[in-house]
């Protein structure tokens, strides 16, 4: 091949490159540079779940909460559980110094033995003052008595005989009435005997009162949520008047908890008893509890111009993962529909009329984008229902 004509043949391929190039840029002037969205301006038609919902935020509090606070006064001897502990009703949390009241009771039980062997003592004097006025021998001695007048006076008995019967007559008859007066006098020492083993009883039972105080124990089954005690710490009696009691310990029932939120009053009206609510707390935040609304409070409170009202939640705890004082939000579901199209509420553009669209990538149009009307169900704030106008997998543009 000739120098010339490779010549001629390179020139023809610069010529059709140049009309090439040419032509693309002679294109892209015409119909104007389409904008390119990046990842993060797009989001995609789910399917999800969306809830309509209040959210009142409060602490986690144990249905069940009792202070544990002592009727005794004294000094920590002795502490038998510690925070987390289990415990069941009546059993010894803590003990106080026993001592000087153990020396109380052993002086009083003294006391009442020696009570009780008086009052028995008076006892068996009365019973022997009965067998003594009971006199068996008296009536026949009356009769040998009377029998020997009535002999003497036709002079058949002598007068010696019928003295000896009178001396007997009367000897057994001073007995009785000795024995009639002595049971008046035994029974009054043994009803002040018998008052005297009242008495002791009564100071006795007592004192065992104080000394069962001194074992402080738990009033009901439960968890120990705190331990305000050390031992040798001094604790005051929640029975001495103008004293502030000790706190012992807090013990509570975790296995049902609650939490205590505000609800503004433009949504108190949607609320109802037994109402579903989802509970979230921070340390568990993969991991979402069910509740249901068991408390409205029907006196609302103002603050900053705003009306809220107490609203409890209820929520089974059975492994205790949830903890006094936690904070929780609590998530009162309104209205939810499952398993429908979602999209994000940035996506979602409202007109004056509250007429819902949408904008997706276009690549037909100059913009790049073309604006979709929809049809917007239930909106949570932050995912929209999508009734009808998109499709799913489709792509929309994120609203900056």
């Amino acid at each position: 091949m000739s120098t010339s004509r490779k010549r001629s043949k390179l020139w023809l391929w610069i010529l059709l490159t140049v009309v090439v190039v040419g032509g693309s840029a002679a294109i892209a002037i015409a119909h104007g540079t389409k904008p390119k969205f990046e990842s993060s301006q797009l989001a995609k038609v789910e399917r999800g779940d969306v809830a309509h919902s209040v959210v009142a935020t409060g602490k986690v509090q144990p249905v069940t909460k009792v202070e544990v606070k002592s009727k005794a006064s004294g000094i920590v001897t002795k502490i038998f559980v510690d925070v987390n502990a289990h415990v069941t009703k009546g059993q010894i949390l803590a003990q106080l110094d026993q001592q000087e009241i153990l020396d109380q009771v052993a002086a009083q039980k003294a006391q009442l033995a020696a009570a009780e062997a008086n009052a028995r003592a008076a006892a068996a004097a009365i019973q022997f003052d009965r067998v003594n006025a009971e006199a068996p021998d008296l009536p026949m001695y009356r009769h040998t008595y009377d029998r020997a007048r009535q002999m003497s006076s036709i002079g058949v008995v002598s007068q010696q005989a019928l003295d000896d019967a009178q001396q007997r007559y009367l000897s057994a008859k001073n007995i009785q009435d000795k024995g009639l007066a002595q049971i008046t006098v035994d029974t009054s020492k043994m009803h002040q005997a018998e008052a005297q083993v009242a008495q002791a009883q009564a100071s006795l039972k007592q004192l065992e009162e104080q000394l069962a105080y001194t074992s402080i124990v738990s009033p009901m089954d439960g968890t120990i949520l705190s331990r305000d005690i050390e031992i040798g710490d001094a604790v005051s009696s929640i029975l001495v008047l103008g004293s502030t009691a000790t706190l012992v310990m807090t013990v509570g029932d975790t296995s049902q908890v609650y939490v205590q939120g505000k609800v503004d009053e433009s949504g108190i009206g949607k609320i109802y008893l037994n109402q579903p609510a989802r509970i979230k707390v921070e340390s568990f935040r993969d991991h979402t509890f069910l509740g249901h609304v068991t408390r409205i409070t029907p006196l609302g409170v103002e603050k900053d111009n705003v009306t809220t009202f107490d609203t409890r939640i209820s929520i089974d705890n059975p492994g205790g993962e949830l903890k006094a004082n936690m904070t929780a939000n609590a998530e009162i579901l309104l209205e939810e529909h499952k398993q429908v199209l979602t999209i994000p509420e940035q996506a979602v553009i409202y007109d004056k009329d509250r007429n819902a669209a949408v904008e997706v990538p276009d690549a037909t149009q100059k913009s790049g984008k073309r604006k979709v009307t929809i049809v917007a169900g239930l909106s949570n704030g932050t995912k929209t229902e999508v009734l009808s106008g998109l499709d799913f997998g489709q792509d929309v543009i994120l609203q900056q």
